[in-house]
């Protein structure tokens, strides 16, 4: 009987947990595990650990599948990473980063990065093949107008993948600091400014809120008059 410890991570993202059945499956060069049940019940940031108990050693293990179920209420997952470690403590690890919708299943290759070449068990090649038929389908292009750059085929965004539709999340907190440095910038008096600076001191004290930002190329993209 051979143990493999296994930790599947959730994203950090609000809306990132599920309450829907997430499984697993091990695939090694000796062949795979059976599907073990995780959880029913992820939450933003949180890992789960279970123990997935096999018959034999399955060697190393080349990729993992990741099954998604619901009984009644659809509940998206966003899958962090799954990090797996043999009997003989070796580490796997099985960066995801994508969500899950519906009922599916996802196969998630392991980390190492490999080319083509390397590929040399056959469920690796049928897996890069399947990969890039899946993205062939999904990034489709159509021509928008005479003289316009190619656009995706789709009409509408709510037609695209969840993990090809830029992010509500991202798009809230964007727009959530653009709204917090508008604000700081008004009661500092930056918008209202009718004069010229009178040194580059000056400016920082603006600037000072804009943590990991060059005032230098702020001001090669916006050059501001001085006295």
């Amino acid at each position: 009987m051979a143990v493999y410890k296994v930790t599947v991570a959730t994203g950090d993202m609000v809306e990132a947990g599920t309450n829907n059945s997430i499984s697993i499956t091990l695939v090694g060069n000796y062949g795979e595990s059976r599907r073990t049940t995780v959880s029913f019940l992820f939450l933003p940031g949180k890992e789960r650990s279970l123990s997935v108990h096999c018959e034999q050693d399955l060697g190393p293990i080349v990729l993992i599948r990741l099954h998604k179920w619901r009984l009644f209420l659809e509940d998206a997952w966003f899958c962090k990473d799954v990090r797996v470690t043999t009997p003989n403590g070796t580490l796997y690890r099985f960066p995801c980063y994508q969500w899950l919708e519906g009922v599916t299943t996802v196969e998630v290759r392991e980390g190492s990065g490999k080319k083509l070449v390397d590929d040399k068990l056959q469920i690796l090649k049928e897996h890069r093949s399947q990969e890039l038929a899946a993205r062939q389908e999904a990034y489709r292009w159509k021509n928008f107008a005479q003289g316009w750059p190619r656009c995706l085929n789709v009409d509408s965004i709510s037609e695209l993948d969840s993990n090809i539709q830029f992010s509500r999340i991202r798009a809230n907190n964007f727009t959530g600091f653009l709204i917090f440095q508008g604000a700081s910038h008004f009661l500092s008096g930056f918008l209202l400014r009718r004069t010229s600076w009178n040194s580059l001191d000056e400016m920082r004290t603006i600037f000072s809120r804009a943590q990991g930002r060059d005032v230098g190329g702020c001001l090669m993209c916006c050059p501001l008059p001085f006295h």
